[in-house]
């Protein structure tokens, strides 16, 4: 696995790397994303490779982001403008470095907190087939059935992750909004009071004025 990352981000590179290492590469990264910034990843992949890039805004605005995939040769093989998740999968038609960007500069306040998963090459059978005269056993083909289903279980559990740091992180921006309307309320309704008493003061003061008037 080699996996490069470089972009306008600075200080805020990666935040989280979960790298699983195996014959077929994968690797899970989340990462913050300032305003106005740019992020990009780099993969040495062999010709005839299939490969995997699913990416999700966890975070930030209204959670989109630019993504782009190139070839070795600057060729586009993928490009979404603003897009909260999305999933792309090709095969390296050369050998060479490939890469992908993930772009917020089209927002100027707000920062966005960006997973992906890329996946190059596909797992090796749990029993190769090689060197083999009879079908797998029974139990071999329970370890490969209970192989597939914890592969399932990893993936909704990080899907599962993912919804449930997007649902945190919606509420946790309601609950401010909520708060700052209410403190506004709270000002308004202050001020409101206020100049109802100056008000009424102010009818109380010119009636006796008026009467002070008529009596001289």
């Amino acid at each position: 696995m080699f996996l490069r990352g470089y972009g306008t981000a600075g200080p805020w590179g990666w935040l989280t790397l979960l790298l699983v290492a195996c014959a077929a590469w994968a690797s899970e990264i989340t990462f913050e994303l300032p305003d106005n910034a740019k992020q990009c990843f780099y993969e040495e992949i062999v010709q005839g490779t299939k490969c995997t890039l699913e990416f999700q805004v966890i975070t930030g605005g209204h959670y989109d982001v630019d993504c782009r995939l190139e070839g070795p040769d600057g060729a586009v093989l993928y490009k979404e403008m603003k897009k909260q998740y999305d999933s792309f999968t090709f095969t390296a038609s050369r050998n060479g470095t490939y890469r992908f960007c993930f772009s917020n500069e089209f927002s100027t306040f707000t920062h966005k907190t960006v997973y992906f998963d890329f996946q190059v090459g596909e797992d090796p059978p749990l029993f190769p087939s090689e060197n083999r005269a009879t079908a797998l056993t029974q139990m071999e083909s329970a370890c490969v059935s209970i192989h597939e289903a914890l592969k399932s279980v990893i993936d909704y559990q990080t899907h599962f992750r993912l919804r449930e740091a997007q649902g945190r992180s919606r509420a946790e921006d309601l609950n401010t909004r909520v708060a700052y309307w209410s403190i506004g309320e709270a000002i308004i309704l202050l001020v409101v009071s206020i100049g109802q008493v100056f008000l009424l003061k102010s009818f109380f003061s010119d009636k006796r004025t008026t009467t002070t008037r008529v009596a001289s």
